[in-house]
């Protein structure tokens, strides 16, 4: 339980934008057992204690490793968050990639307060405002780069300034989405949003893989004072499939091998099929060995589906065969085609957080079966924005082939992002 606290005893310091002090045991008791509601009120009038919203972490949410995206809702709506959340990774080797994206949220806002506690079990977060601008940050090699994106690509769109952030550490991992797949998929998602530009980009500099890392990713994003509702629901027909073979610090075969065991599943179906190579050398290549494969199967109406696979970090498991991984990864590209929809298992919560921010219009999207952290979100989004979804099953048919989907429409909160600066 110490190892957790370690590396957050560097981010004890006080800064002009942020306050990090370790809650004592008294404390402690007092937050677990807040005051009755009517007493809350009357102290949150005079301005000494915020709303506070309280979750319970579990092993699941945090092997998953998603649970940091409470923060990023709490950052949205301006509201406290209190999380006790018990420690479930052995040792506690986990709190070094939450440190860090603890120390990633410091970065982009302007007056948040973090306090845990000297256990490292509880975490105090309340949040500032977003502020963006140009940042750097040295990811958790434990985790992929991937990890700190999914929760920038919910709150870029509203910081007051547009974000441009240096992220380094792992691109390509087995555990989170690789910045190759987010670029193909989540990116496209926002546009269908009204977030687009010229500053919207999102580049792999250096590549690096478990455990050493050693990569570089640039990531840029405009603001946005509202989102567009949408109408997502004719998820349409496989049009091309495009992807990418990468190879770091082995052999430029690897990515020739991979694209061939891959294409001998996927011709089969379709003749427009093109996978890049893409084989670093020198600096660019990271610190670590390995190869990969990312594919993504873009439709007629502009929906993206993905699937991904990478080699076992070096010196971990059994040595993996670039024919197998292809072959793998073309499978697993059929079964998410399978499940369908407008918008992939990958970023369907980054789809429903942007429904439940649009304009108080109607908003529907059609997804496949829905993911076990999908379901969670649903109900984090019920906690922080009280919004419930209608949610339809849509059995397969002449209309929608593969598995059963389901339509979820929304009301969106109208939220607006008043910090945007005026030009």
């Amino acid at each position: 339980m110490l190892l957790m606290w370690r590396p957050l005893m560097a981010f004890r310091r006080k800064r002009n934008t942020s306050e990090c002090n370790p809650v004592s045991e008294e404390d402690h008791k007092t937050q677990e057992h807040p005051p009755p509601p009517q007493k809350r009120r009357k102290e949150t009038m005079k301005g000494t204690e915020p709303t506070v919203l309280a979750h319970l972490g579990c092993h699941r949410e945090l092997q998953g490793g998603r649970s940091g995206h409470r923060q990023c809702r709490s950052a949205i709506v301006q509201r406290g968050g209190h999380q006790p959340q018990p420690v479930a990774v052995t040792g506690g080797a986990g709190g070094d990639f939450e440190a860090s994206f603890i120390r990633l949220l410091d970065k982009i806002t302007n007056g948040s307060r973090i306090e845990i506690n000297q256990t490292g079990t509880t975490l105090y977060y309340q949040p500032g405002l977003l502020y963006g601008g140009s940042v750097e940050h040295d990811c958790s090699v434990l985790r992929s780069i991937g990890y700190y994106l999914e929760s920038l690509l919910c709150l870029a769109p509203f910081m007051k300034h547009p974000l441009r952030i240096v992220l380094r550490g792992v691109t390509n991992d087995q555990v989170d989405p690789s910045v190759d797949v987010l670029k193909a998929t989540a990116l496209p998602l926002l546009k269908q949003f009204g977030i687009d530009g010229e500053s919207f980009e999102l580049k792999v500099v250096r590549r690096g893989m478990p455990p050493g890392g050693g990569g570089e990713v640039f990531f840029s994003c405009p603001v946005r004072k509202v989102l567009k509702p949408v109408q997502l629901t004719d998820p349409g027909k496989i049009k091309r499939i495009r992807g990418i073979a990468y190879s770091v610090r082995v052999s430029p075969q690897m990515a020739n091998r991979i694209v061939d065991s891959a294409r001998s599943i996927l011709n089969k179906f379709i003749p427009d099929i093109y996978i890049y190579t893409d084989h670093m050398k020198g600096v660019s290549s990271g610190k670590s060995p390995g190869f990969g494969l990312s594919l993504v199967a873009e439709t007629t109406t502009g929906a993206f589906l993905s699937a991904e696979l990478a080699s076992n970090p070096q010196g971990q498991g059994a040595a993996v065969l670039p024919e197998d991984l292809g072959q793998n990864c073309a499978k697993l590209l059929l079964e998410e085609i399978y499940r369908g929809g407008c918008v992939d298992s990958t970023n369907q919560s980054l789809g429903l957080l942007l429904m439940t921010l649009g304009q108080q219009d109607v908003s529907k999207v059609l997804l496949g079966p829905l993911s076990p952290y999908t379901i969670e979100f649903l109900r984090h989004l019920k906690s922080f924005f009280q919004i419930m979804f209608k949610i339809e099953t849509k059995p397969c048919g002449e209309e929608l082939k593969g598995g059963d989907k389901v339509l979820l429409t929304c009301v969106g909160v109208g939220f607006s992002n008043l910090s945007k600066t005026l030009k």
